[in-house]
């Protein structure tokens, strides 16, 4: 039976995963990336280090499934989205790869806003430039790195690094190329766009643009070597992780919302036409004449995840001596909380807000007689909050009657069901594992002609959805809690810089 290999690089962690033809997970093998942080603002991580690590995950992962490499018949990879990972003329890497957690170019993002920069690339990109994207890094480079800036040969994505390492072509697909570089109404590269940003320059470093699912390239033999891949294996193109994990659970398609509640709150829908609005970009489905639409900010499940790390490390360490997760261990409490009247509300805004970066966390309302239950409920609840100012503004532009929602907070049926209340629709989980790296793995088959589409899942979704419907009273109650939730973050708004300004403080 053939296998299909799909590699999906997050922010900390590589991984390889080996399915069967039904997508089924045959062996998951994962590497963590260190992160570096050289000062302020900067993080980046060793781009070899980064493909020595996912090479590692590969040849696992083969050697784990039990299957022989000849029954691989296809790869692709998928990877975090925005970031910047540059390559001279030969391939070689040009300095570290940046995530898309950099934050460096705040002052040409400052300077791009107040000279009318960003609005004018939004009528042409269809999406303002923002903090981590491809092109304001590239416009940070050329200002304070001109020599690394005149050497570069090809602008790359984190997994066109990677297949570029794979199999010696640098190339992009159509997800990647639009969240900096590509017409909104044509998708195809826009020397308008590039001249206004003051990049024009870079135009013959852009790669070509492949669709996701177009044989890219095919494993070398120096590849094969590191991976125990076969020589000449095809490499389909791949796509960008937040699209990747929307396909990979059914969501990349027209009047659903497919929202991803991890280290971001990511939320999108696929249309038939270019709809643009700062509130979220505008960028290429996977097929051609689609758009995807996402409205995102960096506030969603890692608060909960940093108050566990935080604040529970002894509850995790007693979960693990039984046997079962922190998260399971918490559960009743965040229950208990979550059935009762309570005054605390937290705004998830430890690492971003949709109200920009000075934005910061905090818990209003909290009394004595609060306890950690009470926090943690607050803390999700403010999570869904968040996805769902992302969502109403989605549901202004474009039609939206059901809701998909992955991310690893969604697996307790608890969280998914709030998720339901305060989004006021039907919220439906799939039980896919690797959901990303199985979006990738879709595009592989595709390509090779296992599937007719990157739309032709074979698995039974119907078997692995779990739906969960809006309870009437407990939407009335969310509603209600939004609106405060809400009116107390434009109230805020004025105090945040000044709250920051205490860091300056000795």
């Amino acid at each position: 039976m053939a296998c299909l290999l799909g590699i999906d690089n997050g922010l900390t962690v590589t991984k390889a995963v080996v399915f069967d033809e039904q997508g089924t997970p045959l062996a998951v093998c994962r590497e963590r990336v260190p992160q570096s942080v050289p000062q302020p603002h900067h993080v980046e991580r060793d781009m070899r280090v980064l493909w020595d690590a996912t090479a590692r995950a590969i040849h696992a992962a083969i050697t784990q499934s039990g299957r022989a490499p000849g029954e691989i018949v296809a790869v692709a990879v998928t990877a975090h989205g925005d970031g910047l990972y540059l390559v001279d003329a030969h391939g070689d890497a040009l300095g570290p790869g940046i995530l898309s957690l950099d934050s460096r170019a705040g002052s040409t993002l400052s300077k791009w806003k107040a000279t009318g920069v960003s609005d004018r690339a939004l009528a042409l990109s269809g999406q303002q430039p923002h903090v981590s994207a491809a092109s304001t890094l590239l416009a940070w480079i050329r200002d304070h790195d001109p020599a690394r800036y005149a050497r570069i040969g090809h602008v790359l994505g984190c997994k066109d690094w990677l297949r570029l390492c794979l199999t010696g072509q640098a190339g992009m697909d159509r997800t990647e190329a639009s969240t900096a570089f590509t017409d909104v109404n044509t998708q195809t590269y826009s020397p308008e766009l590039l001249e206004q940003l003051g990049l024009l320059e870079l135009q013959g470093c852009l790669p070509p643009i492949h669709h996701p699912a177009a044989v890219a390239g095919h494993i070398t033999t120096a590849a094969a070597a590191r991976t125990g891949l076969l020589a000449g294996t095809p490499v389909a193109t791949g796509l960008h992780d937040v699209t990747a994990s929307a396909l990979g659970i059914g969501a990349h398609r027209a009047d659903v919302v497919g929202i991803v509640a991890g280290t971001y709150s990511i939320n999108e829908v696929v249309s038939t036409a270019p709809v643009t609005d700062p509130r979220w970009f505008c960028r290429s489905a996977i097929q051609p004449g689609q758009w995807n639409n996402m409205a995102i900010s960096p506030a969603s499940a890692t608060n909960y995840d940093w108050f566990i790390d935080t604040l529970c490390t002894g509850e995790r360490e007693a979960a693990e001596s039984e046997g079962i997760s922190v998260h399971k261990h918490l559960s009743p409490e965040i229950a208990r909380a979550l059935a009762q009247p309570s005054t605390l509300l937290y705004h998830p805004y430890l690492y971003g807000s949709p109200h920009g970066a000075v934005a910061s966390a905090g818990f209003l309302g909290l009394h004595g007689w609060h306890d950690r239950g009470d926090m943690l409920a607050a803390v999700l609840e403010g999570v869904a909050f968040n996805h769902r100012v992302h969502v109403d503004a989605l549901r202004e532009g474009f039609s939206a009657t059901d809701i998909r929602l992955t991310g690893g907070i969604s697996r307790n049926p608890l969280i998914a069901q709030l998720f339901a209340d305060v989004l006021g629709l039907p919220v439906t989980v799939s039980a896919t594992d690797e959901a990303a790296a199985w979006g990738a793995a879709l595009c592989a088959g595709a390509a090779v002609g296992l599937y007719d589409d990157v739309q032709s899942d074979p698995r039974d979704m119907q078997a692995l959805d779990t739906r969960f419907e809006p309870d009437p009273v407990q939407q009335t109650i969310r509603d209600g809690r939004y609106r405060i939730h809400q009116q107390i973050a434009q109230g805020l708004m004025p105090h945040w810089e000044s709250l920051a300004s205490l860091e300056t403080l000795q």
